[in-house]
C-alpha cells in the first residue's frame, strides 16, 4: 500500500525544518529527525520523508531496498506517532544487514522518546 500525498514530505524546506527545528535520535541503522508542526496544521496527519543517499548506502538497489524498509515501518506504526508531526529517516549502509524486526525495535524504541499523543486514524 503506497503513502498518500498527505503523508509525504515533498519538498526541501519540509525536510529542513524536521532536519533544523527538530529532535534528532540515532538509531545507528538510520537516523529519525522529529519535529511537531506547530503553525501549518497541528492536527493535521502524521508525515514522512526517507532518504538513502548513494554515499552513505550504495547503488540504486541498496538505496531503493532500504527506503522500502523504513516506508514499511512508518505504515506500520504511523498510528502510534504523535499527530501533526513530520518525520525523516535517513537510512544507513548498515540498515541492509539487519533483519525487519531488528530494524523495527530500534525504531519503537525510538518512538518512545516522542511524545505520547497518538495519530488520529
Amino acid at each position: 500500500m503506497r503513502l498518500r500525498a498527505g503523508q509525504r514530505l515533498r519538498r526541501t524546506p519540509e525536510f529542513r525544518a524536521a532536519r533544523e527545528q527538530g529532535r534528532r535520535i540515532d538509531c545507528g541503522a538510520f537516523v529519525l529527525n522529529w519535529r511537531l508542526r506547530d503553525e501549518e496544521s497541528p492536527a493535521g496527519p502524521v508525515r514522512v520523508g526517507v532518504v538513502a543517499s548513494k554515499a552513505s548506502v550504495g547503488g540504486a538497489v541498496d538505496r531503493n531496498r532500504a527506503k522500502r524498509r523504513l516506508r514499511a515501518l512508518f505504515r506500520r506504526h504511523q498510528a502510534s506517532l504523535p499527530a501533526g508531526s513530520d518525520f525523516v529517516l535517513t537510512a544507513r549502509a548498515a540498515l541492509l544487514g539487519m533483519e525487519f524486526s531488528e530494524i523495527e525495535q530500534r525504531f519503537l524504541h525510538a518512538c518512545r522518546k516522542l511524545p505520547v499523543t497518538p495519530a488520529r486514524a
